[in-house]
């Protein structure tokens, strides 16, 4: 177990794919579909080798949608125009779609005993998600009462918030939920979430490895790392 004196904060933010709901494996394997066949009937410059899980965690992941569909493709020397740009994230935000409702999603179990935790103590929690999906994913895993608000990617372009990296939507979860960042825990999966939690100064930013690897993530500005929620739940709690 992780010891984390839970009582020294006054609000907990959560990620939400990979770090409460395993729909980053969903994100990963919609992505992948889209990009390889863009790439496959693509006949431009650039290098149209293969999309893999290593261009999701370095260009992607955590990222908001668009922003990824940029960074990837000049990261291959593709020009990038605003139009494909939203051509490419919308096909994917509509492969994610098909497979969420067909197979729904579960919570993982060591995040709904940190969840059940933090609710004892209670403990004000929000999701920041770069997902426009959040909402309908929380639906899904019947935790949609646990958070007090939900910023997903669509919040945050409506109040006209920088993504992650920026450190904006935290720090606008936290307000709404009356804390100062430095009385916040950030729990996040994606190297460009930590670096969020780091940039907003935030009095913990817990790095999930879900695959991005822990050194990558204490790199970024993890405080702790750790392999699933239930290590940050006191011993008593997870028996």
């Amino acid at each position: 177990m992780t010891r984390v004196q839970w009582s020294d904060y006054d609000a907990v933010l959560f990620d939400l794919d990979g770090v409460v709901t395993p729909t980053a494996e969903v994100h990963m394997a919609a992505w992948a579909e889209m990009f390889n066949a863009f790439l496959t009937s693509y006949d431009g410059a650039g290098d149209r080798a293969p999309y893999t899980d290593a261009d999701y965690f370095a260009q992607v992941d955590g990222k908001p949608r668009y922003e990824g569909v940029r960074d990837f493709l000049t990261s291959r020397g593709i020009p990038a125009p605003q139009d494909l740009v939203v051509e490419l994230g919308d096909r994917k935000n509509d492969a994610f779609n098909v497979v969420l409702e067909r197979d729904g999603v579960a919570a993982y179990p060591g995040s709904v005993l940190l969840l059940d935790h933090l609710r004892d103590l209670g403990l004000p929690l929000a999701v920041v998600s770069s997902s426009a999906n959040a909402p309908a994913v929380l639906e899904a895993a019947g935790l949609a009462d646990r958070f007090r608000i939900v910023v997903s990617g669509t919040v945050a372009h409506e109040l006209g918030l920088p993504g992650k990296p920026a450190p904006d939507t935290f720090l606008h979860a936290a307000q709404y939920l009356g804390a100062t960042a430095a009385g916040s825990v950030v729990l996040e999966d994606a190297v460009s979430g930590v670096r969020a939690g780091a940039e907003g100064a935030f009095g913990l930013v817990v790095g999930v490895d879900r695959g991005a690897g822990a050194e990558r993530l204490t790199e970024a500005g993890a405080t702790i790392v750790v392999a699933d929620l239930a290590e940050l739940v006191p011993t008593g709690d997870a028996a």
